[in-house]
């Protein structure tokens, strides 16, 4: 049985300090609750989130790692260096690292392998562009990055695999996709995972949607049947929002 699955995606956003202060908030409020909840954060804050959330059930994700075990990759991060920090997920091909960085469906394929061989967890992120959706594309679009992004992928690592529909046109904007639209494309990329990976592995899966999830539309999005959680961007800044969604 998958359980519901809300992380955080604080991007760009918060210092160690100020991520000290919202962990102290958070579990104030992080009480009694059935679902699996992580923040990811920039590398500078994940030791002190992790340290900060060592005796609760709040679990601490990267946003990006390289492929590489080491290198001349200035600026990059390694699997090692992320195991240290004692992070349980990091996500891959975000929209945004796929927009202004030049990841593509290939480098994402490798992080993924990568991170499937260790004890973190990978949030594989993919989702059309409104242009692709507006042209009837949408559905060949995921399925392209579906099938890319797990190409080589062993069905029996997938338990550990979630994948964040995050339709580009909804993030950021304050569009979010219908909850109707949402269910349809996660239901979609199920049937796409049994394909790849066969019906027991692909039944495993954690699927979530993102883009403009709130507090005020969460419910909603969470009560589709194949949704079984979010990746939330702007409202995981405040404890509060970010509660509210995991209570939806």
């Amino acid at each position: 049985m998958r359980i519901p699955f809300i992380a955080g995606n604080w991007k760009m956003f918060k210092t160690k300090k100020e991520a000290v202060s919202f962990a102290e908030e958070f579990k104030k409020l992080y009480k009694g609750t059935d679902v699996k909840a992580a923040v990811c954060a920039p590398f500078t804050d994940l030791e002190v989130l992790v340290k900060a959330f060592e005796d609760t059930e709040i679990k601490v994700g990267a946003q990006n790692m390289h492929f590489a075990d080491e290198g001349a990759y200035t600026g990059e991060i390694s699997l090692a260096m992320l195991e240290e920090t004692g992070v349980d997920f990091c996500i891959v091909g975000h929209s945004e690292r796929r927009q202004y960085f030049g990841e593509t469906d290939e480098t994402v394929n490798l992080k993924v392998k990568k991170l499937l061989d260790s004890r973190i967890s990978p949030i594989m992120c993919l989702g059309e562009t409104l242009e692709e959706r507006d042209g009837g594309k949408a559905f060949e679009v995921v399925k392209r990055q579906l099938q890319k992004g797990l190409e080589g992928v062993a069905p029996e690592k997938a338990a550990s695999l979630v994948i964040a529909y995050e339709p580009v046109w909804a993030i950021g904007t304050g569009r979010t996709a219908t909850p109707q639209q949402a269910g349809e494309m996660c239901a979609f990329i199920r049937e796409t995972l049994i394909e790849i990976l066969g019906e027991e592995a692909a039944d495993m899966v954690i699927i979530q949607y993102g883009g403009s999830v709130k507090p005020e539309n969460a419910s909603d999005i969470m009560n589709m049947d194949e949704i079984d959680g979010a990746l939330v961007g702007g409202a995981s800044l405040n404890p509060e929002s970010f509660m509210a969604i995991i209570d939806f």
